[in-house]
């Protein structure tokens, strides 16, 4: 009888607490939003493709099998983006005001509130204390994937990569963290940069596109600007960057080769087809694994590699950067 009592009560606790065992469920309100969508994507497997959240009434409900802990990007109406750390069986609650988003809040578990309090932090400071902020969270918080994200944000995937002070701090995270798959693939791709560094010729590469063209070294002979770009379905970041790169293209401003990590080749052709990407596109079914991504020193979604006159001049470029560079005004 006592253990049927245990087992009943278990799963009050359960409902009343709005999540189910084996989920993750995420509600929110918002003021100056009254209506909308956000859309969802997870950078580490927590979710398939892109997901939707409906705003109604300022407020929202989501919530998504979750069997490990994963972390959730959310993409907002005006493109800015905030991280959500799930983890199975349990709940948060976001609020935010709409015309400042840094300041969102999230209550329900320990990396949420981390991560607010960092928000918070940064709110008000230049990008270089921003900067300074984050290394020192990384510093006093190894054993947080609030940390995780943050390396990957700051020194990584930004237009000013620092790969000496991400390789510095990743051993601290490793330490912490030795199961997080995702710091394991950081630390390959950390290794791999090195492979085509800043100043590097453009190396020899030949490949059949996905219509069947063979693109090569010659195919971009003559042209003074060339950008490499990662891209997945599930990734709104780098589709973003796709349709950047898509219009400087048909200005005549740079050519552009797209790699995407996706498994379907149908699914993205009908993509291509959507959005109406004009230049050659790349996709082996070998996902992060293509041989392609290591012949440029790509490793992850969205990445990208600017080629100048035959030599790698710039990395992570964003697509606001290629709209105000290379724009037809």
């Amino acid at each position: 009888m006592k253990r049927i009592a245990y087992i009943i009560l278990f799963s009050l606790l359960l409902v009343s607490c709005g999540t189910r065992s084996g989920y993750f469920k995420m509600e929110g309100r918002f003021l100056h939003m009254n209506q909308g969508e956000l859309y969802v994507y997870s950078p580490d497997g927590g979710i398939a493709g892109l997901d939707t959240i409906k705003i109604e009434a300022g407020r929202f409900s989501y919530e998504k099998p979750c069997n490990k802990p994963s972390t959730l990007i959310i993409i907002f109406p005006n493109y800015s983006t905030q991280p959500i750390f799930a983890e199975p069986g349990e709940a948060v609650e976001v609020k935010a005001d709409a015309s400042h988003l840094k300041e969102m809040e999230v209550d329900g578990t320990k990396d949420n509130k981390l991560m607010t309090k960092f928000r918070k932090q940064i709110a008000s400071v230049s990008p270089p204390e921003e900067l300074k902020y984050a290394i020192q969270f990384i510093n006093d918080h190894p054993e947080s994937v609030v940390s995780v994200y943050l390396l990957n944000h700051y020194l990584v995937q930004t237009e000013a990569p620092d790969y000496k002070q991400a390789a510095k701090l990743l051993p601290l995270l490793i330490k912490e963290q030795p199961d997080n798959a995702s710091l394991g693939r950081l630390q390959r791709q950390l290794t791999e940069l090195g492979s085509l560094p800043i100043g590097s010729k453009l190396p020899t590469f030949s490949v059949k596109d996905v219509n069947g063209k063979m693109v090569n070294n010659a195919s971009f002979q003559g042209k003074n600007v060339i950008i490499i770009n990662t891209w997945a379905a599930w990734s709104y970041e780098s589709l973003d960057i796709q349709r950047a790169l898509n219009d400087a293209v048909k200005a005549g401003k740079i050519a552009a080769l797209g790699i995407c990590v996706d498994a379907n080749l149908k699914e993205v052709k009908q993509t291509l087809e959507r959005d109406e990407i004009e230049f050659s596109n790349v996709c082996d079914g070998k996902l992060l694994n293509t041989p392609l991504l290591k012949t440029f020193g790509l490793n992850t979604i969205p990445d990208n590699i600017v080629i100048r006159n035959g030599k790698v001049v710039e990395r992570n470029i964003t697509a606001n950067t290629i709209r105000q560079r290379y724009s037809t005004d």
